[in-house]
This record gives C-alpha cells, sequence and structure tokens, in this order.
C-alpha cells in the first residue's frame, strides 16, 4: 500500500484532457461555504429531518463537531481527489452509519439515506457551492475547465449511492435542474433552530461563540441563495454584498499565489488522514 502520507498519482484528478481538479479546489471552502452547504443540503425536508431525527448521535455535528467535521471532509476529499479504491472503501464505511436512518412513523416527511435523488441533491448543492466560491474568488473558469470541474463533480454524488446516470447530462441541464428544486426548498422551524445552532457556533464553548459566531452569520448569509437566507430570516445589504465581494476576492488573490499543497489545506490533509487509518485499520467514520 502507498504510504498515506504522500499522494499518490490518480487518473480521476488529471483527466485525458489535461484538466487537473486539485487546480480548482480552495481548501478555503471548507471555512467560508460549509454552514451554507449544510443549510442548502438539509433546506430539502427529507435530507433535513433525516439529519434532525438521526439516530446516530455520533455523526451529530452538534454533539461531536469535531469528528463530523473530520468526516464530511473526508469525504469531499476522498470523492474530488480519491482513487476508486479509496471511494469504494468511505462507501462501505458511510454506509454503515447511514443504514439507521429512515423515517419512522411519527416522521413529518417520508426519507431514507440511501434514497439516490436525496444524494443527487446533496451533491448538486456541493457542486453548486464550490463553484460559486471559486468564481467569488477567482473568476469564471473558462468553459473547457467549467465542463471538466462539472463531469468530475459526479463523483460527489456517485461515491455514494447515486448512478452516475443520474447526474445532470451538462451545465446546462443542471442549472435547469438547481433551479426547479430551489424552488421547492423548506426549512420547517425545527430543522431552522437546528441550523440557527450551527450557525451561531453553539457546538463549540461559549468564548468561541462570542469570538467568531457574529462574522460566522454574517459570511453564511452572503453565501446562501437569497431564497434560503430570507428563510432563514438572515438581512443581506448591497453593502454586505460588496463588502464579501471584497473579502473573497482578496483572498482569492492571495490563494493563486500559493504553492497548490498550501492551497488544498485542508481537504488534501484530510485524503493524508484517510489513508493513514486505512493502513492502522482504524475506523473511517
Amino acid at each position: 500500500m502507498t504510504s498515506p502520507l504522500r499522494a499518490t498519482t490518480n487518473p480521476a484528478t488529471a483527466a485525458a484532457d489535461g484538466f487537473d481538479i486539485r487546480q480548482h479546489l480552495d481548501g478555503s471552502a471548507a471555512f467560508f461555504g460549509a454552514a451554507a452547504n449544510v443549510i442548502m443540503q438539509l433546506s430539502t425536508p427529507a435530507v433535513g429531518y433525516g439529519v434532525l431525527e438521526s439516530p446516530v448521535d455520533s455523526g451529530k455535528i452538534m454533539l461531536h463537531p469535531i469528528k463530523r467535521t473530520r468526516t464530511t471532509l473526508t469525504y469531499l476529499a476522498v470523492a474530488m481527489l480519491g482513487t476508486d479504491e479509496e471511494r469504494a472503501a468511505y462507501r462501505e464505511a458511510v454506509n454503515r452509519s447511514h443504514r439507521p436512518i429512515r423515517s419512522g412513523p411519527a416522521s413529518p416527511v417520508k426519507y431514507n439515506a440511501f434514497d439516490p435523488n436525496l444524494q443527487l441533491w446533496v451533491a448538486a448543492c456541493l457542486y453548486w457551492g464550490a463553484r460559486d466560491l471559486y468564481e467569488r474568488m477567482h473568476g469564471p473558469m473558462d468553459p473547457a475547465a467549467a465542463d471538466a470541474f462539472y463531469r468530475h463533480a459526479e463523483r460527489l454524488g456517485s461515491t455514494l449511492q447515486m448512478p452516475a446516470a443520474l447526474w445532470p447530462a451538462d451545465r446546462a441541464a443542471f442549472d435547469r435542474y438547481w433551479t426547479a428544486n430551489l424552488a421547492e426548498t423548506r426549512i420547517d422551524p425545527p430543522v431552522r433552530a437546528m441550523f440557527d445552532d450551527i450557525v451561531d457556533l453553539k457546538m463549540f464553548p461559549r468564548p468561541f461563540q462570542l469570538v467568531f459566531g457574529r462574522f460566522h452569520r454574517w459570511i453564511t448569509a452572503g453565501m446562501l441563495p437569497a431564497r434560503l437566507r430570507e428563510q432563514m430570516g438572515m438581512t443581506w445589504t448591497e453593502r454586505d454584498d460588496r463588502a464579501l465581494a471584497r473579502l473573497l476576492t482578496a483572498i482569492g488573490a492571495v490563494e493563486g499565489r500559493m504553492p497548490r499543497q498550501i492551497k488544498a489545506f485542508p481537504v488534501n490533509a484530510f485524503l493524508w488522514d484517510l489513508r493513514l487509518r486505512r493502513r492502522l485499520g482504524m475506523r473511517l467514520v
């Protein structure tokens, strides 16, 4: 087995047409876009209630914020950068956690964590968020790179049970899917209360909340689509929009001068962690 501390050359990251996904990954997305993306994913009621009612306490961010962050970022790392073997191993580990997650008689909506259509929505949110943040930080990709990035993003769903054929055929088809499904999102009060706790960082000690909570709520509001921002009751002004644009452009300019390994941190670090855990026989999730 290859050393977990050295990344392998993975054909999936460098396509035959010369596209290398590693050039388009921003580790800063883990800091700026994470909470907004959680809200997007869970704004489909079947996903939201699935997480809210989940009997798997070890996967709940409010109870185990460090572990949940690790497993989520590891999933993103292995989906986008991992080998087929690594993706299969992580799929099986996630499957074990997902098996108990299904609606009961008292659930407000029906759900099953293995539903490929729900996994398509989650993958769509991850792709949309990554593309949105990249463009805010670096400007639009050229069409060829944008198409290649989109095709690669299918792995965000197919690393679980979503059949690859379910991924919309191209970016235009995706935009139609996104518009239609975003219009059907709904944040019910119990799910919104969970979101508010996440946005206000209530899973962390009080001093951490006081220092970072206000900024975290502001950045989360700015990264949300307007429809979901309104459902969250968050205010957003043109002045906020300009300030966020300046911030992200500045960060993008700095990142653009960084070596690739630093730019991809912490995503690449979680891929190394996965490889180390596999080598040592440790639990992946």
